[in-house]
């Protein structure tokens, strides 16, 4: 099986759950809980438990949030490359969920910022391994030089390469032309409905995903409670479908399309077809939505 190599965020996250309609400028009940979090960290812990072979590189903050994070990534089966911050704290996201399952994210990086080149471990980048390259690493400016380096060493060791497009406020705010020319090298762009907008000003997934290919051999498109679409120009032009799982109960969105990249990407990487790597994505992320946090449950 092809190892795994995810260079991304790692992060705490205070997630709310309103049990009621928000009462704006007063106070809602709501369930209040922690767990890990951080896209990158995220992917790496569903590839693992998913029996992957896969490594993190990362950074944490030394304290004792970032040893627990440190110590779930190692429990999940992930080969945890964290470097420890001296200064700053591990990065933390607030997560609000509405009574219908809505999210809205406020996120500090915290010592994600500060992911350098010289964080990188040489001896994971090597022929026959993927690398997955976390948008976020790209889109924050501390990080970036990381994520560029990233991507440059797995192009000399001839590793295949994927990058996801993170969120869309951010993406925004970094423009689509400098992400697009950041990632150009890599083979498969991970993005949703909103991100591929972003990117193309289409807001036709079929066609921003045909845009994309300008730049990406194959590009997949996660839409919710569609499903995805797997789209490549030497398809004919026709894009691959595959229908959402049902959820009896979304209960946290958060995660979900983290997990649908550690679904697609194994059976992607065997060769198999689009429509069985776009399904084992949808299941996954039908799993994620079924609990609260964007882990998977140990």
């Amino acid at each position: 099986m092809t190892r795994v190599v995810v260079v991304g965020d790692l992060m705490t996250d205070a997630v709310a759950r309103a049990r009621y309609p928000l009462a704006r400028a007063s106070d809602t009940p709501a369930i209040v809980t922690m767990h890990g979090g951080g896209s990158g960290a995220n992917i790496a812990s569903w590839l693992a438990v998913e029996g992957a072979e896969v490594a993190f590189i990362g950074r944490r903050g030394a304290d004792i949030t970032g040893r627990n994070r440190d110590m779930e990534l190692m429990g999940y089966g992930v080969d945890a490359r964290l470097v420890m911050d001296p200064e700053r704290p591990t990065g933390t996201c607030v997560v609000l969920v509405t009574h219908k399952g809505e999210r809205t994210m406020l996120s500090d990086p915290g010592a994600n910022a500060a992911l350098s080149p010289e964080d990188l471990p040489r001896d994971l980048f090597t022929q026959g391994g993927h690398l997955h390259v976390s948008g976020y690493t790209l889109i924050n400016e501390g990080s970036r030089e990381a994520g560029l380096a990233a991507l440059e060493m797995a192009r000399r060791a001839a590793m295949s390469i994927s990058v996801d497009c993170s969120s869309s406020a951010p993406l925004e705010r970094t423009g689509a032309e400098p992400f697009l020319e950041w990632t150009q090298n890599a083979k498969l762009l991970f993005a949703n409905g909103d991100q591929a907008k972003v990117l193309t000003g289409r807001d036709d997934p079929e066609a921003a995903a045909k845009v994309l290919t300008a730049w990406f051999p194959q590009v997949v498109i996660k839409l919710g409670a569609e499903g995805a679409m797997w789209y490549s120009a030497s398809n004919r032009g026709e894009p691959v479908r595959a229908p959402a799982e049902p959820v009896e109960r979304v209960v946290d969105g958060t995660g979900a399309g983290d997990a649908f990249t550690a679904g697609f990407l194994p059976a992607w990487l065997e060769g198999k077809p689009p429509a069985e790597s776009l399904a084992a994505g949808n299941s996954l992320a039908s799993k994620a939505l079924a609990h609260l946090g964007a882990r998977p449950r140990l």
